[in-house]
């Protein structure tokens, strides 16, 4: 199994809000009742139902679409 989670977007530094948000689960089921994690938390779920944490990196400012 693995969990797909990227950093938040809208979360400044220094802010003691949680900071990761998961994208997609592959290969089990899990059922996802919060809508943003502190990574412990994302590690101790990752942990407790045999998953592997894929971390996925922002996209630069130039890549991203305009509407």
């Amino acid at each position: 199994m693995k969990i797909f989670v990227r950093e938040r977007q809208k979360v400044g530094a220094g802010v003691k809000s949680p900071k990761y948000r998961i994208l997609a689960v592959t290969g089990g089921q899990i059922q996802v009742v919060a809508t943003h994690f502190r990574k412990i938390e994302l590690e101790m779920i990752a942990k407790e139902v045999g998953a592997e944490i894929v971390w996925l990196e922002p996209v630069p400012d130039d890549q991203k679409k305009k509407h």
